[in-house]
Protein backbone atom coordinates (compact mmCIF):
# COMPACT_ATOMS: atom_id res chain seq x y z
CA UNK A 1 0.00 0.00 0.00
CA UNK A 2 0.82 3.43 -0.90
CA UNK A 3 0.88 5.95 1.97
CA UNK A 4 1.07 9.46 0.59
CA UNK A 5 1.64 12.55 3.04
CA UNK A 6 1.37 16.29 2.29
CA UNK A 7 1.79 19.44 4.39
CA UNK A 8 -0.50 21.92 3.48
CA UNK A 9 -1.67 25.74 4.58
CA UNK A 10 -5.26 26.39 6.06
CA UNK A 11 -6.37 27.40 2.18
CA UNK A 12 -9.77 25.04 2.30
CA UNK A 13 -10.37 25.88 5.71
CA UNK A 14 -10.89 29.98 4.72
CA UNK A 15 -14.42 29.82 4.10
CA UNK A 16 -14.90 29.07 7.53
CA UNK A 17 -12.56 31.02 8.88
CA UNK A 18 -12.04 34.22 7.11
CA UNK A 19 -15.04 34.38 5.24
CA UNK A 20 -17.15 33.53 8.01
CA UNK A 21 -15.47 36.79 9.82
CA UNK A 22 -15.22 38.79 7.46
CA UNK A 23 -19.01 38.53 5.97
CA UNK A 24 -17.63 37.25 2.75
CA UNK A 25 -19.85 34.28 2.78
CA UNK A 26 -23.60 34.14 3.74
CA UNK A 27 -23.64 31.59 7.16
CA UNK A 28 -25.25 28.75 4.79
CA UNK A 29 -22.68 29.07 3.04
CA UNK A 30 -19.67 28.75 5.10
CA UNK A 31 -21.92 26.50 7.24
CA UNK A 32 -22.39 24.03 4.34
CA UNK A 33 -18.02 24.42 4.21
CA UNK A 34 -17.77 22.12 7.20
CA UNK A 35 -19.54 18.90 5.50
CA UNK A 36 -17.20 19.71 2.06
CA UNK A 37 -14.13 19.78 4.02
CA UNK A 38 -15.00 16.73 5.66
CA UNK A 39 -15.94 15.39 2.70
CA UNK A 40 -12.52 16.06 0.90
CA UNK A 41 -10.33 14.75 3.47
CA UNK A 42 -11.75 11.57 3.40
CA UNK A 43 -11.43 11.83 0.00
CA UNK A 44 -7.96 12.23 0.67
CA UNK A 45 -7.40 9.73 3.21
CA UNK A 46 -9.65 6.91 0.88
CA UNK A 47 -7.16 7.46 -1.71
CA UNK A 48 -4.05 6.94 0.90
CA UNK A 49 -2.88 10.27 2.38
CA UNK A 50 -2.37 10.19 6.24
CA UNK A 51 -4.04 13.58 7.11
CA UNK A 52 -3.52 15.42 10.41
CA UNK A 53 -4.08 19.10 11.02
CA UNK A 54 -2.49 21.03 13.33
CA UNK A 55 -3.72 24.37 15.04
CA UNK A 56 -0.87 26.64 16.12
CA UNK A 57 -2.37 28.90 19.32
CA UNK A 58 -1.17 31.83 20.84
CA UNK A 59 -2.47 34.71 23.10
CA UNK A 60 -2.72 37.78 22.16
CA UNK A 61 0.08 39.00 24.38
CA UNK A 62 2.52 36.78 22.44
CA UNK A 63 0.45 38.05 19.30
CA UNK A 64 1.54 41.57 19.65
CA UNK A 65 4.98 40.82 20.82
CA UNK A 66 5.20 39.11 17.15
CA UNK A 67 4.00 41.54 15.21
CA UNK A 68 5.76 44.60 17.06
CA UNK A 69 9.26 42.56 16.56
CA UNK A 70 8.57 42.12 13.02
CA UNK A 71 7.92 46.03 12.81
CA UNK A 72 10.87 46.59 14.02
CA UNK A 73 12.78 44.55 12.13
CA UNK A 74 13.54 46.05 8.77
CA UNK A 75 14.07 42.42 6.53
CA UNK A 76 10.79 40.81 8.63
CA UNK A 77 8.38 44.37 8.04
CA UNK A 78 6.81 42.45 4.84
CA UNK A 79 5.43 40.40 7.27
CA UNK A 80 2.66 42.11 9.16
CA UNK A 81 0.16 44.53 7.46
CA UNK A 82 -2.45 47.07 8.04
CA UNK A 83 -4.97 44.01 7.76
CA UNK A 84 -3.43 42.03 10.26
CA UNK A 85 -3.50 44.96 12.84
CA UNK A 86 -6.97 45.61 11.90
CA UNK A 87 -8.02 41.56 12.09
CA UNK A 88 -6.41 41.53 15.65
CA UNK A 89 -9.63 43.48 16.67
CA UNK A 90 -11.72 40.50 15.48
CA UNK A 91 -9.95 38.31 17.77
CA UNK A 92 -12.74 37.05 19.29
CA UNK A 93 -14.56 36.39 16.40
CA UNK A 94 -11.80 34.30 14.77
CA UNK A 95 -11.31 32.33 18.28
CA UNK A 96 -15.29 31.28 18.31
CA UNK A 97 -14.54 30.46 14.47
CA UNK A 98 -11.78 28.24 15.46
CA UNK A 99 -13.72 26.44 17.87
CA UNK A 100 -16.35 25.74 15.86
CA UNK A 101 -13.93 24.82 12.73
CA UNK A 102 -12.15 22.33 15.02
CA UNK A 103 -15.30 20.96 16.91
CA UNK A 104 -16.64 20.42 13.59
CA UNK A 105 -13.75 19.33 11.12
CA UNK A 106 -11.69 17.05 13.83
CA UNK A 107 -12.90 13.78 12.10
CA UNK A 108 -11.37 10.20 12.32
CA UNK A 109 -9.87 10.68 8.90
CA UNK A 110 -8.71 13.96 9.78
CA UNK A 111 -7.69 15.00 13.50
CA UNK A 112 -6.47 18.21 14.64
CA UNK A 113 -3.97 18.50 17.31
CA UNK A 114 -4.01 22.17 18.97
CA UNK A 115 -0.50 23.23 19.69
CA UNK A 116 0.52 25.70 22.23
CA UNK A 117 2.31 27.70 20.50
CA UNK A 118 3.94 30.83 22.08
CA UNK A 119 7.28 29.04 22.53
CA UNK A 120 8.24 28.04 18.92
CA UNK A 121 10.39 25.49 20.29
CA UNK A 122 7.90 23.78 21.97
CA UNK A 123 5.47 23.75 19.15
CA UNK A 124 7.93 22.46 16.88
CA UNK A 125 8.73 19.59 19.12
CA UNK A 126 5.19 18.69 19.68
CA UNK A 127 3.96 18.99 16.00
CA UNK A 128 7.13 16.25 14.79
CA UNK A 129 6.57 13.99 17.89
CA UNK A 130 2.77 13.87 17.00
CA UNK A 131 3.27 13.51 13.39
CA UNK A 132 6.23 10.87 13.96
CA UNK A 133 3.07 9.02 16.63
CA UNK A 134 0.33 9.35 13.74
CA UNK A 135 2.85 8.32 10.53
CA UNK A 136 4.35 4.91 12.53
CA UNK A 137 1.03 3.73 13.30
CA UNK A 138 -0.60 4.00 9.80
CA UNK A 139 2.25 2.73 8.45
Amino acid sequence: MNVHTAIYDRSWYGRVLVERVEGFAAPAVWQRAYGEINDFEAQLTRAGYVLHKFWLAIDQDEQLRRFEARKATPHKRFKITEEDWRNRENWELYAAAVEDMIALTSTEAGPWTLVESNSKRFSLVKILRTLADRLEAEL
